[in-house]
């Protein structure tokens, strides 16, 4: 089945994988992040409502985040309840 690993080799692997966590890190501000979390619930909204809220529009569209005003405007106004929500949520 699986036999035991050479100290050298696991001691390697574990000082690469350390090395590699460090470097892919990412530093975001609070507003970055927030940023990035807002576009992707937009791209979520309108992928799900669009047939209800967008269905004159490509539905490949790629949401910006110059677009979330406009995502949360439509899906407010044509998505029920449930856009209501979503859209107020975009709106914070």
């Amino acid at each position: 089945m699986f036999t035991e690993m050479d100290p050298k080799v696991k001691a390697y692997l574990s000082a690469l994988g350390r090395r590699g966590g460090r470097a892919s890190r990412r530093r975001l501000t609070p507003e970055a992040a927030r940023d990035m979390v807002k576009v992707r619930e937009a791209r979520r909204a309108y992928r799900e409502l669009h047939a209800q809220c967008f269905w004159s529009h490509d539905p490949n569209y790629e949401v910006t985040l110059g677009d979330v005003p406009w995502v949360a405007e439509r899906i407010m106004r044509y998505g029920g309840r449930r856009g209501w929500e979503w859209g107020a949520k975009l709106c914070r």
